[in-house]
Parts: structure tokens; sequence; C-alpha cells
């Protein structure tokens, strides 16, 4: 009787042990599903984002033929293709003193520069940042007007010794980024209200005004990019190649033009089911779709969207979906870039910002792998198709390929804060553009070159330089 109770005891230990065991293996191979599952979502991510020389081949070529298109009618195109009536660039030569002033949406900027012409360069500047009030955001335009132009000679009696204004010299003015009204009519009358003896000399906006600060330092620059919140870009066109041009031809023979080419669409982008939907959900969808895939606004919330996807159908961050991960726009792109740059052995970067911004927490180092994998996948698609656009630029003004007897070198001034502080972005364009080119010219080389010009809300602009010989 003993003895069969002890069999007894045995069988049951024996089978509470297989249970056990049993769970312990359901469970693993529940996890391994869901990792599956996740790595196969990040797989197709990867290889819906993929954008060989071929592709972007063919991305510079739409981008061409609807540069042409732009060119040759009002509306012809999604790309606006704007004449900027810009058609003298700085030569380098410029001396004085001149003061900028940059609108924005809740307030504005305005700056003072010494210029000391081709020996000189840049001799000095500073700015100030103003304010509007929000009675004057709705309120008339000669009370808008009439503050601008008060805070403009509040800063220009501040005007110090180091800030000379040469014999005979005067004072010129340039005005960035204003929409919707005659500006420089609405400002002009509004300094003289002021009592100030300034003439708006150009209005611009900030891509043709990042050409402008180019080429005063780089003789050779043709083309400007911004890669910020937002994207856009200007170039140097032959007059006689603008149809849609009606009037005189400028005495230079040539026009800047500001595409604004966020608004560029092709079927060779590399669209996925997060950029279609961030799209679809957006305030203006079906419009800026090559800036919704390049530019700073929104490469981390397409990060998001595939996250939450992994959530939602990998578990990929435990049963529950993590409330915060289901909020648009939560994760910046500043903050994917802290992550993709992270590089410590633990990638304790990428745990503290999943934390602090997701309220994430107790995440494995193999997840967060992923993660930087993600921001990578993200980042490359949007930084090489930056690179196809501006191929699609120079082969329109003929300076991608190699000319008989002649070298030729074309400077493409930079701007942004993507392009500045996202080092993984900017290499991964500049090493892309010098892929693209290189099978097309027998030497090309690509030179970072920074300095500071005009605009004070810029830390830096960069010129990237390539000779084509």
């Amino acid at each position: 009787m003993e003895k069969k109770v002890v069999v007894a005891v045995v069988c049951v230990a024996a089978v509470a042990g297989a249970v056990a065991t049993a769970a312990v293996v359901k469970r693993k191979m529940k996890m391994d599903r869901r990792w599956a599952k996740a790595m196969e979502i990040v797989k197709e991510m990867q290889e819906k984002c993929g954008t060989p020389i071929g592709k972007l081949k063919q991305v510079a070529d739409a981008m061409v033929v609807e540069m042409h298109a732009g060119l040759a009618s009002e509306g012809g195109s999604k790309l606006k293709m704007l004449i900027s009536y810009v058609d003298n660039l700085p030569t380098g030569d410029e001396k004085g003193l001149f003061y900028a002033l940059d609108l924005g949406g809740t307030n504005f900027r305005v700056l003072r520069v010494q210029l000391g012409g081709k020996d000189g360069g840049l001799v000095n500047q500073e700015f100030t940042e103003v304010s509007i009030p929000p009675n004057l955001m709705i309120g008339t335009s000669d009370a808008l007007f009439d503050y601008i132009a008060a805070e403009l000679a509040r800063f220009i009696a501040q005007e110090g010794q180091e800030f000379e204004l040469p014999p005979g010299g005067r004072k010129g003015f340039s005005i960035d980024d204003a929409v919707g009204l005659d500006v420089v009519a609405e400002l002009t009358k509004a300094m003289k209200r002021q009592g100030l003896d300034m003439r708006v000399s150009a209005l611009v906006n900030d891509t043709v005004g990042t050409l402008a600060g180019g080429k005063y330092s780089y003789k050779d620059v043709a083309v400007a990019v911004i890669l910020g919140t937002g994207s856009n870009a200007a170039y140097v066109e032959s007059a006689q190649a603008i149809p849609k041009w009606h009037g005189d031809l400028p005495k230079s023979g040539e026009m800047v033009i500001n595409m604004e080419w966020g608004n560029f669409r092709s079927s060779h982008l590399p669209l996925t089911e997060y950029d279609h939907a961030m799209d679809n959900e957006s305030l203006n969808p079906g419009e800026q779709i090559f800036e919704k895939l390049i530019s700073g606004m929104y490469l981390g919330e397409i990060v998001r969207r595939v996250l939450l996807k992994m959530a939602e159908e990998a578990a990929f961050f435990g049963d529950i979906v993590p409330p915060k991960l289901k909020t648009p726009f939560i994760l910046r792109t500043p903050d994917m870039s802290a992550m993709h740059h992270d590089t410590s052995s633990d990638l304790i970067l990428v745990e503290k910002k999943m934390k602090d911004i997701l309220e994430i927490g107790n995440t494995s180092l193999q997840t967060r792998k992923v993660v930087v994998e993600l921001c990578n996948i993200v980042a490359t698609r949007g930084s090489r198709l930056a690179a196809a656009g501006i191929l699609g630029i120079l082969k329109k003004i003929g300076r991608d390929t190699v000319k008989d007897g002649d070298e030729q070198k074309t400077v493409i001034a930079m701007d942004g804060g993507l392009f500045e502080h996202y080092s993984e972005y900017s290499k991964c364009l500049e090493n892309t553009l010098t892929e693209l080119l290189g099978e097309e010219v027998s030497k090309n080389h690509l030179d970072r070159a920074c300095q500071r010009w005009f605009r004070p809300w810029s830390c830096s602009a960069c010129c990237l330089t390539f000779t084509v010989s």
C-alpha cells in the first residue's frame, strides 16, 4: 500500500513538471511568433522603402519632367516653379550695412549685417527676435506694420560703432518669408511714418535667401535646398527656358525659380501604407507628398506609426498597447535622430527616449536595436530621395554631366535643422549624391563648407561642392 502511494506521488510530480514545461514552451512559442510577426513588419517596411539607384534615377527624371511642365504654364504641374523676379544674385563684392527682416507666424526677426566685399566677407552681424502681440495678429495691416517698423527703428537706434555705413552708402533692406500682402508697399509706408530713411531692396522666401546667401560666399552656387521642418528648393534658371514668362527678358538672362518642390509626387516614390495613412489624416491630403517623405516634420511620425502597428499586431511592447504610442506626432524627428545616433553598447539613450516620450519601460536591448533600425530605414529613404531631387535639378540645368574641355564646379547651398543636426541623414544624402553622379562624370567630389550667412534663424548654412571635369 505504501509503494502505491509513493508511485502516485511521483506520478503527480511528473505530471506537474510536464505541465510547467509545456507552459514555458507554449509561452516561448508565443513570444517567438510575436517576434517573427514584428520582424515581418520591419522587413516589409524595409522593402517598401527601398531606394536602389535605378529607382532614384527614375525619381530624378520625373522631377525634370515636372520642372519643365511647371515652367511651361501656371498649374501645369504639381511643382509650382514660381518666378521669384530675382534675376541678379550677390557677387561677393557687396559692401555696406544691410538689414533683413524675417516675418514668421507669431514673431519676426531683424538682422543687421556688415558686408566687407570680396576681401572682407561677412564682417559682423547681430539680430533680435520680437513677438507679435496677439491683438495685432487679427488687427489692421497698418497697425501690424507700424509695430514692425517701430521695432525696426528701435533696433536701428542700437547700431554700434562696429557697424559702419561707408561714405556715400545707403542702407538696404530685405524681407524674408512674407505671404499674402503687398508687404513691400505696406512696410515702406510704415517706415516712412516712423521717419526711417530706408528702402526695401528685396523680397524673398527662405530658400531664395539661402541661394543668395550662398552666392555671396561661393560664386558657383546654383542650387539651394532647405531640409528642416519642411523642405523646398530654388535654383538659377535660364530666362529663355521659362515659357510662362511674359515680358522682357532680364538683362542677366537668368531668373531664380522657387520650385516649391515639397509638392512633387511621382509613381516612382516608394510610398508605404504608413505614408498613405499619414497623408489621409493630414490637413492637406494629397499635397506635399515629397515633403512628407523627406522633411523633419514627418520622419518621426512615420517611425511611430510602424511601432504602433508592431505593438497592435505583434505585441512588440507586451500584451497592452502603450497608450502614448497612439498619439500622432508624439515622436518628433529630433528624438528619432537622437535614438538613431545612440552609439552606446546598451543603447541607453534609446531606452530613455522610449520611457520618457512613449512611457514604454523595461525594453530589451533586442527591442531597442529594432527601434534604431526603423529610424535608419526611414531616414535613409528620406535622405536618398532628397538626393534624387537634387540630381533632378542638376539634370535640368545641365550640371550633371561632363562638359568638353571645361572644368565645371557646382555648389549647392544647404540649410535647415534636419540637414544640420541629423548627421546620419546628411551623410547619407551626400554619399547618395556622390553615388548618383559617380556613374556620369569622370571625376567627382563632394565637400562640405559651412559658414555663417545672413540668416540669424539658422546657426549655419552648408555648401555641397562637386567638380565636374
